[in-house]
């Protein structure tokens, strides 16, 4: 299923983060673990904020994903299923057939 991961990050850890350059190699272990579709960073309630699109094979993944911006990062994490435009198309037709 493809989800949009939110993830707002704790200022003082991310601060500490980047200082100590552990910032990156902590985002790099979560992506090459869920080959994301998409990354984007912004600010979002005043934190650092990253708006990520995989495909979340299991329910049983989200710990191994989350958790390195739990601990990391003192992250706030949202995970949100999101359709492309192709599966509003595809989800519109399955409606419209009912």
């Amino acid at each position: 299923m493809r989800v949009m991961l939110t993830v707002q990050m704790d200022t003082e850890k991310a601060n500490k983060a980047i200082t100590s350059n552990t910032l990156a190699g902590t985002m790099k272990s979560v992506f090459d673990r869920i080959k994301p579709e998409a990354a984007y960073f912004g600010a979002m309630d005043g934190m650092r904020t990253g708006y990520i699109v995989f495909d979340l094979k299991e329910p049983s993944d989200i710990p191994t994903i989350a958790e390195p911006f739990f601990q990391d990062l003192g992250a706030k994490i949202s995970f949100v299923p999101v359709m492309n435009f192709d599966d509003v198309q595809g989800g519109l037709q399955k409606f419209g057939s009912n």
